[in-house]
């Protein structure tokens, strides 16, 4: 359902400015560019929406798109959660994750397949359930990531004993099969990630300009106001596949800023500017305190700095309301 009277959404832009949040209601948003297009997505819980847009900071105007309506019946027929749009092959692969229509529990990630040049057209093929056969538990949040000509899939599960979400990674043979074991790079194990229930999930791959690689993900259960980003950084030649490549920071690297009308802040998508020369985070938030995991949630983008040793630098979410400058090329 959506919410409206909660928050005022940005209009189009008039000044070379705009202003957060974005929409009204957008949990975990995502963002890709692809011929000079933004595709942007996020959960609506009953079905798969595109919006599409030159500029992000023009997103309040645009309209969305249904491009999936999940089964009446079946393991992935509710509770469409975290849309992932991707281009791998030169075909269009959407991940998210569902459940079956009798239960929300296990939740898994499934993929579809488009060969249309435009996720927006064409045809959608369910290509599955994205699994681990030797270890098939609740995971959600899958994500591609592409490192040294191989891909990767990385992902929030359980590992069969307990409640703990932790992050997980496995080789792709194609973009619907895994090819290795998963293997667990991250768990929780600071207090910051531990608030209601022990959860690492959202997992999304950033890299700076010199290549190194940082795994930004969510910490403790999202309807508290201590969801908040942790990164996990890749060392520099090392496997993905080892869990000792992996180093997590003790600090979250964005978290609530109540003043600035921005409580449990989390589950993000990366994004460059339309001149390539500024990078650019998307994440949702709520407006005000209490208000849980559902549709209050709304989308935010701020840009992102680089520290002197190459980490990057969210800073704290930008005041709700108040004229930020558009992205560049704009």
């Amino acid at each position: 359902l959506l919410v409206s009277g909660i928050c005022t959404a940005a209009g189009p832009d008039t000044a070379g400015v705009f202003t957060n949040p974005l929409l009204q209601s957008g949990p975990d948003p995502w963002v890709i560019r692809h011929n000079g297009i933004y595709y942007y997505l996020n959960t609506t819980g009953h079905n798969l929406v595109i919006r599409k847009t030159k500029a992000m900071s023009a997103l309040p105007a645009t309209k969305p798109i249904v491009v999936w309506t999940p089964p009446a019946k079946g393991p992935n027929a509710r509770d469409i959660w975290a849309p992932e749009l991707h281009r791998l092959n030169n075909r269009w692969y959407l991940y998210y994750t569902a459940g079956s229509s009798d239960s929300i529990h296990p939740q898994h990630t499934f993929v579809l397949e488009n060969t249309a040049a435009d996720p927006t057209a064409g045809a959608w093929t369910d290509k599955g359930q994205v699994r681990d056969t030797a270890a098939d538990y609740f995971a959600i949040d899958g994500t591609v990531f592409q490192h040294k000509g191989k891909d990767y899939f990385i992902w929030s599960g359980h590992n069969g004993k307990d409640n703990v979400q932790r992050l997980y990674i496995a080789r792709m043979a194609d973009p619907w099969t895994l090819v290795s074991p998963r293997v667990e790079i991250a768990a929780p194990q600071y207090a910051w990630e531990k608030d209601a229930l022990a959860v690492n999930e959202g997992p999304e791959i950033l890299k700076n300009a010199k290549g190194e690689v940082f795994l930004i993900f969510s910490a403790s259960a999202c309807w508290t106001e201590s969801y908040a980003l942790g990164i996990v950084t890749l060392k520099n030649g090392a496997d993905p596949l080892r869990a000792d490549s992996w180093t997590k920071a003790p600090q979250p690297g964005l978290q609530a800023k109540p003043a600035n009308g921005a409580f449990a802040p989390g589950h993000n998508g990366f994004f460059k500017s339309p001149d390539g020369k500024e990078d650019w985070i998307i994440y949702h938030a709520n407006s005000k305190a209490g208000q849980g995991c559902g549709n209050l949630r709304n989308p935010r983008m701020q840009r992102i700095t680089w520290k002197a040793n190459g980490r990057p630098d969210f800073g704290e979410p930008v005041k709700i309301n108040t004229p930020i400058k558009n992205p560049s090329g704009e």
